[in-house]
């Protein structure tokens, strides 16, 4: 029986480049290639795309240059090897991209083009759970809670005295904590905007939720949909921040993870379908994280949608997974069965 032919994308431009190669590697690790031939498609920083032989380190210096062709004749790479192109056909796609042109409908538009069913969600979903405000106002439609916020654009200004304390400033657009402040004084709003403007000219002030971080990874497409176990954040100091800044492949510094969440069952049933109605209603397709806020009254807020969340040895989807009893090697055979099921979007 002829392997599928799966092409994984990782690396990419944003400032999340260095989790994705990790999250890769973790893919590496977990991928049955008794069923699956990949093809590793790195992305330099710089925006260079090479076709590699893993994700391991080194991969930027052996890769060959390749690009993914439009064209859905190739439906699949074009490999230039010694001045000369070679057409490699792909089953399928599975992006490992996390951040802007990762998860917010830019690399879906190109396979949509190319005409090679891929891994998670469209185009339109994507880039209406990359943006917050664009998911806050949805979600509400549904009668799901969300935190009171201000979109700032960039030629616009913020009255410190009309916000309540604390708030936080965050790009509207961009991946995990980059860019983002707590502020708990009028003066501090300054320095908060223009560090967020460094990740996207869109910006969105947040009044702060009182409660427990919580989150749910869903896998599947609607109504079929899984619910892994339901995790808590427990902060050491500050607020939570899933990557450190300056080593971001390395995990969080002030924060670790409770899976299953120490709350009642109640409470537990009450985040998945949750998080299963957000996922609905934002039209998410094969897998995303939905992180929310537990209230002392048992109200349940959204905090944001992530659609390629982390699949590192210390990403939340795959713990949250893999308590529920679905190891990451399950999560990847039935996100690419989804993919190919699906092929005509």
């Amino acid at each position: 029986m002829d392997r599928s032919r799966v092409g994984i994308l990782f690396g990419g431009t944003s400032e999340e480049h260095l989790v994705s190669v990790k999250s890769a590697q973790e893919v590496a690790k977990h991928l049955d290639i008794e069923t699956y031939e990949p093809y590793w498609i790195g992305i330099r920083s710089s925006g260079e795309w090479l076709l590699c032989d893993s994700p391991e380190p080194g991969w930027e210096e052996s890769g060959r240059p390749v690009v993914l062709s439009p064209d859905r004749s190739t439906h699949g790479l074009l490999v230039v090897n010694d001045g000369r192109v070679e057409a490699v056909r792909l089953d399928v796609v599975l992006p490992v991209l996390h951040g802007r042109l990762g998860e917010d409908g830019a690399i879906q538009g190109l396979l949509e083009l190319s005409g090679i069913p891929y891994v998670g969600c469209d185009i339109q979903s994507s880039a209406l759970c990359m943006d917050k405000s664009l998911a806050y106002t949805v979600v509400r439609s549904a009668g799901i809670a969300t935190p009171k916020f201000w979109i700032v654009t960039p030629d616009d200004t913020v009255d410190p005295d009309q916000l309540s304390y604390p708030v936080f400033v965050k790009p509207a657009r961009s991946g995990s904590s980059f860019g983002v402040s707590k502020v708990t004084r009028g003066d501090e709003l300054p320095i908060a905007l223009e560090t967020a403007r460094q990740f996207d000219s869109k910006v969105l002030v947040e009044e702060a939720v009182d409660g427990r971080e919580v989150g749910c990874a869903i896998v599947g497409n609607d109504p079929d949909l899984t619910a892994g176990e339901v995790d808590r954040v427990a902060l050491s100091h500050g607020f939570f921040r899933i990557h450190q800044e300056d080593s971001p492949e390395t995990g969080s510094e002030n924060s670790s993870f409770i899976v299953p969440a120490d709350i009642s069952e109640e409470a537990r049933r009450l985040v998945q379908e949750t998080a299963k109605t957000v996922y609905r209603t934002l039209g998410c397709t094969g897998l995303a994280r939905v992180d929310m806020f537990l209230t002392d009254d048992g109200q349940v807020v959204l905090n944001e949608v992530n659609t390629l969340p982390g699949l590192t040895s210390y990403s939340r989807y795959p713990r949250m997974m893999t308590a529920a009893g679905l190891p990451l090697s399950e999560v990847i055979e039935r996100l690419v069965s989804l993919a190919l099921q699906g092929a005509e979007r």
